[in-house]
């Protein structure tokens, strides 16, 4: 790993992730821990944080990629920043042990405190032929590549002679019905919609969209009847909302689905597209550390926010967000924890700064306690849905809603500024949905010149 590290005899808070608590955390307190003489270190294979509930509107080519995230370097410039993963925390010695990126060198890393701000990551099954052919939701690459590729099946598909070639590169299936999984699927119907409607070789009915959901129901955050009125939305754009159904087996194109009440069969979908966003699980490196840890891999903290096992506080050690079992004062909260989403991260990530700073000038600490203020949501252009301190709302207002929230909510003014001027030039000039072609095999046309390309490219994501 090619970095100067600050001496060591200099007190290190070490930020393990460089999300949006980690973000927060090295922002609220890098002035004071330098000025009293420490250093605050970030680590964080990305050099950037993603403001995840933009990644629709990424894909759906509302937001340009790199405005949807926060380069840290620019935006910490009172911390250390180093491009690495974590891969063992002994706090008994205060040792992290970090890899450098592209399976590069080792190192030892110690610190005085730690704030294990990892986040989560994608938590899949053991479906057959998931992991061959499906794609995420839940970085910046996988929104800008899932863009690309939904505008690349469209233009091909216009030329395609063969008609079930045709219908499986215009069928596109999103599994899960979480506020991910329909914001993707609404935000991508809609901008499939535009695009067809700039080709005259295609018909907006050409376009097939299934959401798969092994649940009841969709987006559990909000009240059971809001959520029917976002299937019929959903339904009364043409598309199909499977409920009570899961996903058994992928077999190159064709995804065979089941039913969740017998495992029945409960037929097949041919497509190119498979959307993955049936949820996250905490960074699966914690369950290598010495911290105390649930059974579903997150760190057990306090209310707040300190680790906290079966002997009571670990000293030095703190941690919130999704990779935290976060009790839920409110009581409102599944299984008394709270949810993993961006309004709990982002205000614990205010306790903890405030906390950790307490606790190094003997101060009081305070208890997390946020009372939910609700959920918005993105269904497209002009579309969306919010349920506010029990009041819900739909269409335009809710849409608008979702938008000022999150427009606010992504750090800092500068990124702020730049969505802001993205919904402003979507709105004066349309969408753009040209796709980047070769986006994902950026050598192809080199290959080409110099006869080297494979003899065919996949055809699935």
């Amino acid at each position: 790993m090619s970095f100067n590290q600050v001496a060591n005899d200099r007190p290190r808070v070490l930020i393990v992730g460089g999300g949006y608590v980690g973000f927060t955390v090295a922002k609220q307190i890098q002035s004071a821990i330098k000025a009293s003489g420490g250093v605050v270190t970030v680590v964080d294979p990305n050099p950037y944080m993603t403001y995840q509930p933009f990644l629709p509107e990424v894909a759906a080519g509302q937001i340009e990629g790199r405005h949807a995230v926060v380069p840290l370097r620019q935006h910490l410039p009172g911390c250390e920043i180093l491009g690495a993963s974590v891969e063992k925390i002994d706090h008994k010695t205060k040792t992290a042990t970090l890899r450098a990126n592209d399976a590069g060198d080792t190192y030892d890393l110690k610190y005085d405190q730690i704030v294990v701000a990892a986040g989560s990551v994608t938590r899949a099954f053991p479906i057959p032929g998931l992991a061959e052919n499906a794609i995420g939701m839940k970085t910046i690459e996988e929104a800008v590549h899932v863009r690309n590729w939904v505008l690349d099946r469209i233009e091909t598909a216009s030329l395609l002679k063969d008609e079930d070639a045709r219908r499986r590169a215009l069928t596109f299936v999103v599994v899960g019905g979480g506020f991910a999984g329909v914001e993707t699927i609404a935000e991508l119907e809609d901008m499939a919609r535009d695009a067809v409607s700039r080709n005259s070789r295609l018909r907006v009915s050409d376009l097939r969209f299934v959401m798969v959901e092994a649940m009841g129901r969709i987006m559990p955050e909000v009240p059971e009847d809001r959520a029917e009125s976002v299937v019929a939305h959903l339904r009364s754009r043409g598309i199909e909302v499977l409920l009570n159904t899961s996903l058994g087996e992928v077999d190159g194109d064709t995804c065979k689905l089941i039913n969740m009440s017998d495992k029945s069969p409960a037929g097949e979908v041919e497509t190119q597209t498979l959307i993955w966003t049936a949820g996250v699980m905490a960074a699966p490196f914690l369950k290598n550390s010495s911290l105390p840890i649930d059974e579903r891999g997150r760190v057990r903290v306090g209310a707040d926010l300190r680790v906290t096992g079966d002997e009571g506080v670990v000293e030095g050690a703190w941690a919130a967000g999704d990779n935290a079992a976060v009790p839920d004062l409110t009581g409102k909260g599944p299984g008394g924890f709270c949810v993993p989403n961006a309004q709990h991260a982002s205000r614990q990530a205010m306790t903890l700064a405030a906390n950790l700073l307490a606790a190094r000038n003997g101060g009081e600490l305070k208890d997390y306690y946020h009372e939910n203020i609700g959920a918005v949501a993105g269904l497209g252009a002009y579309k969306g849905v919010a349920n506010i301190k029990g009041r819900s709302f739909e269409g335009p207002l809710a849409w608008l809603m979702h938008r000022g929230y999150h427009g606010m909510a992504i750090p800092t003014v500068e990124r702020t500024t730049r969505v802001a001027a993205n919904w402003v030039l979507s709105l004066v000039f349309g969408r753009d949905t040209s796709p980047i072609r070769n986006e994902r095999t950026p050598r192809l046309p080199f290959q080409e010149a110099t006869n080297t390309a494979p003899e065919e490219t996949k055809s699935h994501l």
